[in-house]
């Protein structure tokens, strides 16, 4: 079997990328090769030539391709400042407007797995209390990876799923299953939920079907930045065509831009960007360019009464403390240098993205092989020693996961993500001491950045984010 020098991958490549709207594997023949070879194998094909035959007369060989090349990273509660945007602002204004009718419909379009769609059945249980039954709530998730959304279906998640949340929230709102290998969410968080196969690109042709009109909240989030940037805007103001006149729309961190204000209102909300419809503006008022997601006055809708007020985050000031918390270097790790580790990343890129990968789809057993096979060709790259941390954790190894997460900080003392995650491991632990420098050392670097800075490994963070978690953390536990 040939690689992408096959003569047949080209004509392959942009059928795939027509179909799906991938425009991420422009660029990336290795990566694209590496999903299609999986399925030219599984189904036989034997080359890429007869693997295009294949495509053209069977739809359901499509539909195992598209969930092989979908990019399915997602996660509970991903993102924790649009969580609190929702939890704070959005949604509480969304009640109000419908408290006559007692009726909500959102979209979680690109859900991936249905992490997002159930974090936010999640969040409405919370908010309306006894109130939720008395609601007819319609919370929608459309992919076109049909993997996914059995995933979905089932309810049903690895640890790795589950990372964002603390214990006490996965032990109320999940059951373990299979020997506590993976969590089942609790039946009254999915009446509210269903989902179906549904392709972003249909909104160019506006091939949806009539009835997906009218949505309170539409989520769409690290799902553009996998699309051609041509057909972008074009998707987002479609979108924006599919809200109810008061309704709220959310963005990945990284794919707001500036022309949207044409025809949506941005909102600056703590954290993050809200998008509008232009008709919910007030009467003389002009949409404006979005600001930068940094922190600026909600909007002043009442916080329900069932949900706790939050105690007053800390002062950005970061007392004096003691340098980043790192292990002595291991025997077998090189020194860190800052040339061997740039030189490191990038042959090491596939083998991190791979892993991820296989840790987003649940098989985490395999990330961690894969893992294993990288850090002996790259045992320079901090990345991969962070991603083997969370991997670990995830499997219930947590002396291994530290280990792991203080190799990559010995390797990049200045790697944010890997002083949290280390943090949020030894509170685990009951390291309480320990844990608060580590977060602290993690919001002293967030606290050095622009609020919009993507955090490396960040799962989509920004700096402003962890530095808000940070806060939230130091305020709940002074020492």
């Amino acid at each position: 079997m040939r690689g992408p020098a096959d003569a047949a991958f080209p004509a392959l490549k942009r059928l795939v990328i027509a179909r799906t709207g991938h425009a991420y594997y422009e660029e990336k023949d290795a990566a694209l090769w590496e999903r299609l070879r999986r399925r030219i194998l599984a189904s036989g094909a034997g080359d890429a030539a007869n693997y295009l035959s294949l495509l053209e007369r069977d739809e359901a060989e499509w539909n195992a391709l598209e969930a092989e090349v979908t990019i399915g990273e997602t996660f509970f509660f991903r993102d924790a400042a649009q969580f609190d945007a929702l939890r704070d602002t959005i949604l509480p204004a969304l009640i109000a407007h419908r408290a006559a009718e007692r009726r909500l419909r959102i979209w979680s379009a690109g859900c991936s797995s249905g992490a997002e769609a159930y974090s936010v059945a999640i969040l409405l249980r919370r908010l309306l209390g006894e109130a939720h039954r008395n609601w007819r709530i319609s919370i929608l998730g459309t992919d076109i990876n049909e993997r996914a959304l059995a995933t979905a279906r089932a309810a049903c998640f690895s640890p790795w799923a589950l990372r964002g949340m603390t214990a006490a929230d996965r032990d109320r709102d999940f059951l373990p299953a299979e020997g506590g290998r993976s969590w089942q969410l609790r039946p009254e968080h999915r009446t509210t939920a269903r989902f179906e196969r549904g392709n972003l690109l249909d909104l160019l042709t506006n091939s949806l079907p009539a009835g997906m009109a009218g949505f309170d909240l539409i989520l769409c989030r690290n799902v553009l930045i996998y699309l051609a940037r041509a057909q972008v805007s074009a998707i987002v103001r479609a979108l924006g065509g599919r809200l109810a006149q008061q309704g709220w729309m959310l963005l990945g961190h990284s794919e707001p831009d500036p022309a949207f204000s044409g025809f949506l209102r941005p909102v600056s909300l703590p954290g993050t960007i809200a998008w509008r419809p232009l008709a919910a503006t007030p009467p003389g008022a002009r949409p404006q360019a979005p600001p930068l997601p940094t922190p600026a006055a909600a909007m002043p809708v009442p916080r329900p009464a069932s949900w706790p007020t939050p105690r007053p985050a800390p002062a950005r000031t970061w007392a004096p403390g003691p340098p980043p918390l790192v292990a002595p270097p291991p025997a077998a790790l090189p020194g860190p240098s800052a040339g061997v580790t740039a030189l490191a990343k990038r042959p090491a890129a596939a083998a991190l993205d791979r892993a991820r990968a296989e840790a987003d789809s649940g098989a985490l057993e395999s990330a961690r092989a894969t893992l294993r096979e990288a850090l002996r060709e790259h045992p320079t790259t901090a990345a991969l020693h962070h991603l083997d941390g969370l991997v670990a954790r995830a499997l219930g190894d947590p002396a291994a996961a530290e280990a792991a997460l203080r190799r990559a900080l010995y390797l990049d003392s200045a790697f944010v993500a890997a002083h949290y995650h280390l943090g949020l491991l030894l509170l685990d632990r009951g390291a309480a001491g320990a844990a608060r420098r580590s977060i602290a050392n993690a919001g002293r670097l967030a606290g050095a950045l622009s609020g919009e800075t993507p955090l490396e490994e960040g799962d989509g963070m920004t700096a402003e984010t962890l530095l808000a978690l940070t806060r939230r953390h130091l305020a709940e536990d002074p020492g």
